[in-house]
């Protein structure tokens, strides 16, 4: 018997448009002989839309949809609601492949709906997701595992209360030396980051991170190679690929960098000791398991010339885009995408067992 799976994208944070790329890349490598891919986009209005073809995706004529299909969180029913012309019907859902980047996508607010529904699903549970997306509770808990990190400051909402910043700015020069960079806690893919090179510069990022999010870390910058790690896996047993690096075409890999600058480019397995590989295979794992991870990841690290390995950032639902290090990295172990799709709705498979 095929399986039922829905795969969510869209959604209503800042990484709508690279979701569904990356939704594009996850229906076209499922096996249709296995399974039965039922597609639900979220616009970024948060309507929920039953999407015909992928072609409706790459087109975006799937935002203009009017069949609306609804995640069920009845356990009983274990269905999505699918609404049309005053009617509904219920289908069964096997599993759920939320291909869904950033704020309540990969946050654990979609994640806690999936655990009322009792619907396994792809990626990791409610806690794992919150606290991997919010940068500032992801360093505290690496901070006990004994893993180097940059320095960083936390600056609240509350800290702009009359529109004044001195407090925190001070804070920030206390701890900090110039240059820093300032990011939305939760905001995801470099939306919101700035570098601050002085106290004027501070304060301009500082207001345009609050517009993402209302927690902002503001880091030591740290001068090394972007190298990622690919991790798949349960919360007792996981493994990592080996590593790859960013070379970014801007001062830092921010958004723009990220997906529209043709000059950044990404290198499988590249040339440094064989030991710093294992550490950061070895790291990955670690933070991994302490966010209490399950499904997938990739953990980004920065390389220093001295050899010392610096903890960026840990990412639960990474991009499945055709530039996306993450299976990219799986291939490179020998896993293509069809096969990796496999193996992650698998482990979701267990999830209540």
């Amino acid at each position: 018997m095929k399986k039922n799976v829905v795969v969510i994208f869209g959604g209503d944070s800042s990484e709508h448009d690279i979701s569904c790329l990356s939704a594009q890349t996850v229906i076209n490598n499922m096996d249709r002989e296995k399974y039965n891919v039922i597609k639900v986009g979220i616009t970024k209005e948060g309507k929920w839309l039953l999407v015909d073809h992928v072609k409706d995706i790459e087109d975006g004529s799937w935002r203009e949809g009017e069949v609306r299909a609804l995640i069920s969180p009845d356990t009983d029913s274990r269905s999505l609601i699918i609404l049309a012309e005053g009617t509904y019907k219920m289908q069964k859902v096997d599993v759920i492949f939320p291909v869904l980047h950033g704020m309540n996508g990969e946050d654990g607010t979609i994640q806690g709906l999936f655990e009322l529904s009792k619907i396994p699903y792809v990626g990791c549970g409610v806690l794992s997701s919150a606290v991997s997306m919010d940068k500032v509770y992801t360093k505290i808990i690496v901070d006990r595992l004994g893993i180097d990190q940059a320095k960083f400051v936390h600056v609240r909402e509350s800290d702009f209360k009359d529109d004044d910043l001195t407090d925190a700015m001070d804070r920030v020069e206390a701890a900090l030396s110039y240059p820093v960079f300032v990011k939305p806690s939760c905001a995801g893919s470099s939306k919101g980051v700035s570098k601050a090179r002085d106290r004027k510069e501070l304060r301009e990022a500082l207001y345009e991170a609050i517009k993402h999010d209302r927690n902002i870390l503001v880091e030591e910058t740290i001068i090394g190679r972007e190298i990622e790690c690919a991790v798949l896996g349960d919360r007792s047993e996981a493994e990592a690929t080996c590593v790859g690096e960013i070379l970014a075409a801007a001062d830092f890999y921010d958004f723009d960098a990220k997906y529209n600058n043709q000059e950044s480019k990404t290198v499988i397995d590249p040339d440094m000791p064989q030991e710093i590989k294992e550490q950061i295979r070895k790291d990955a794992l670690e933070i991994f398991h302490a966010v209490d991870g399950f499904g997938c990841a990739r953990v980004d690290f920065f390389l220093e010339e001295s050899g010392r390995v610096v903890f960026n950032e840990i990412n639960t639902m990474p991009g499945f885009t055709s530039i996306s290090m993450y299976p990219m990295l799986w291939k490179a172990c020998g896993i293509d995408t069809p096969q990796l799709i496999d193996r992650l709705l698998d482990l979701a498979m267990t999830r209540y067992r």
